[in-house]
């Protein structure tokens, strides 16, 4: 089999389109890429959405987290504690058995025991929790100027925050945040090594690197595959932040815009 028909049968794989049946025996260098390769589909899939859903419940938790109402406060100072002092990989563990327990209570719940759906709202939570942090850190940091510079021009309210607030909160988390981005794409690797189970070994691209590395007894080729491609999906969350980053700062100097760097959580 040529390599260009490898990519054909398994480049699709890891959503259940081409062969079924995954290599047994004389692993090639691209039976590897491309399934490691098709394997990322998942990863980028669950971080995707879970950013893209996370941003607006962390925005919403950040300003109450802010609120001096308890009420509105404490809820979301107890949500972000307990997802940001447990680990993601009990979370997961959690999760699943949550939802494999609403599953006996009523049918409804069965497609959340799936990893496409119940892993996605792990995700969800989590990244909503720390981005939460982020941006209230942000929001304490506002210069008091500028929300008295609004006053003074009568400007309140919901104008107040869509005009002065919220894109100065923005600007000033977007950094922390990008960092915070790129983990939860790392992150998205233990979703299959959790209780969500890999249907038809239908996996993510570790959960592929895994299986050659179990296959071959040689770790130090799959995982350098596995490597090289999430650098490379970093490089590209790295390109499309700093372009944001810059869109957010465009109306200041070149030289007092803050670069994004990439600062790895070494501990979570």
């Amino acid at each position: 089999m040529s390599c260009w028909d490898t990519v054909q049968s398994y480049g699709l794989r890891s959503l259940g389109v081409g062969e079924r049946l995954l290599p047994r025996s004389d692993f090639t260098l691209c039976d590897q890429f491309t399934l490691i390769g098709s394997g990322m589909i998942w990863n980028v899939y669950f971080g995707f959405f879970a950013l893209i859903s996370g941003f607006v419940f962390a925005t919403a938790l950040g300003f109450a987290k802010a609120q001096p109402n308890p009420l509105v406060r404490k809820p979301a100072e107890w949500f972000i504690f307990v997802f940001r002092g447990s680990p993601l990989f009990i979370q997961f563990f959690f999760g699943y058995f949550l939802f494999l327990s609403l599953k006996s209570v009523h049918p409804f719940f069965d497609m959340f025991t799936s990893a496409w759906l119940g892993a996605l709202i792990v995700l969800f939570f989590n990244t909503s929790a720390y981005s939460a942090e982020i941006f209230y850190g942000a929001l304490q940091s506002i210069p008091k100027g500028d929300t008295e510079a609004a006053d003074a021009y009568g400007i309140s309210g919901w104008p107040r925050f869509r005009r002065i607030v919220w894109p100065t909160m923005l600007r000033l988390a977007w950094p922390a945040y990008t960092n915070e981005a790129i983990f939860l794409f790392h992150a998205t690797t233990l979703v299959f090594f959790t209780g969500f189970p890999a249907l038809q070994q239908r996996g993510d691209a570790l959960y592929y690197a895994s299986y050659f590395a179990d296959k071959t007894f040689n770790p130090f080729v799959p995982y350098p595959i596995l490597a090289g491609y999430f650098i490379l999906l970093t490089l590209v969350i790295i390109g499309i932040f700093g372009a944001i980053n810059r869109r957010l700062n465009r109306h200041l100097p070149h030289n007092t815009v803050r670069k994004i760097r990439l600062r790895p959580n070494l501990i979570r």
